[in-house]
């Protein structure tokens, strides 16, 4: 696969959700069910291990394995490919680039070390040590909500500015103060928002989403991004409806219920239905939402939400 460049991210990218066997293995067969549906859906691209990819739980075979099958998959279909080369550990993320760099990835998504909250200095450094080792695959950096340590806009443009590897980055978006600092960088690298708030954020200089209302329909999520670029009025319109019905149905998941964030993206994918015999369940010792919970949230979105399933 083409290293990729700023302006080759883009768009909708749907992240590839583990599936859990009862017994806590993973299972493969519906992994590569799974990416074939992906796929077929026609999503602009797809990522691994990302926090839907349970990265953190995974031994090193397991992740080596994963990331074999996306690879095969993404490069007979033309389709590209982010290998999630996430760890708390500064250590294993440097040995899982150094080992995944022979499948050629489009680029690797990396988080700050997170066992302690780095320095910025320290952040540059560990960054620059990275992108050595991935080279030429560039770096997407994922600075999730709950990470220990949130670069503001102004480290943003220095981090950039410093480490021509780093093409994109994952963020939570912000207020519009926030848009406006993060223009010159948004210039210069990727953006990419939550799924939810793609219509926005593509308004005001975002280039997608590695999206969470893919998670409830690929298909429907990627006909929301070509809305959105076609009809950019209609495109913040429906966002409009997914706001709604994301404060109703799926905020309540990690507010009320306290299930992590990744258990949301799950219950999502088990409501859209799109993939038989998807499952909620997360590995030890998370908790995951109810399959008649999911059931439900698929049942209101289907009333909400019907251009996501059309």
């Amino acid at each position: 696969m083409t290293p990729a460049t700023a302006s080759s991210i883009h768009g909708n990218w749907a992240t590839l959700l583990l599936p859990i066997n009862r017994d806590d293995s993973i299972d493969y067969g519906l992994l590569a069910a799974e990416l074939d549906h992906f796929i077929a859906a026609r999503v602009n691209g797809i990522y691994s291990n990302g926090s839907a990819g349970e990265f953190y739980t995974q031994t090193e075979d397991e992740f080596d394995r994963v990331s074999a099958l996306l690879a095969e998959h993404c490069e007979r279909a033309g389709m590209p490919f982010q290998i999630g080369a996430c760890h708390m550990s500064p250590q294993l993320s440097r040995e899982r680039i150094r080992r995944a760099k022979a499948l050629r990835p489009s680029a690797f998504q990396v988080i700050l070390p997170d066992w302690f909250s780095p320095t910025f200095e320290e952040i540059v450094a560990f960054l620059e040590t990275l992108a050595a080792e991935a080279a030429p695959v560039p770096l997407v950096v994922y600075n999730p909500p709950h990470a220990k340590r949130h670069l503001a806009p102004a480290e943003w443009a220095q981090l950039v500015a410093s480490n021509r590897a780093i093409v994109g980055m994952k963020v939570p978006g912000g207020d519009e103060a926030w848009y406006r600092a993060m223009q010159p960088t948004m210039r210069e690298v990727s953006v990419f928002i939550p799924g939810h708030t793609l219509a926005s954020g593509l308004a005001r200089g975002a280039r997608g989403a590695y999206s969470n209302v893919a998670c409830l329909s690929p298909k429907g999520g990627q006909a929301w991004y070509e809305l959105c670029l076609r009809d950019p009025i209609a495109g913040i319109e429906f966002e409009q409806a997914i706001q709604t019905f994301w404060a109703a149905h799926i905020v309540p998941l990690i507010s009320q219920d306290k299930l992590a964030n990744m258990a949301a993206d799950k219950a999502n994918a088990v409501a859209g239905n799109w993939l038989p015999g998807i499952h909620p369940r997360l590995r030890w010792p998370y908790r995951s939402a109810t399959l008649e919970r999911c059931s439900a949230i698929g049942a209101a979105a289907r009333i909400a939400l019907p251009g996501l399933f059309a």
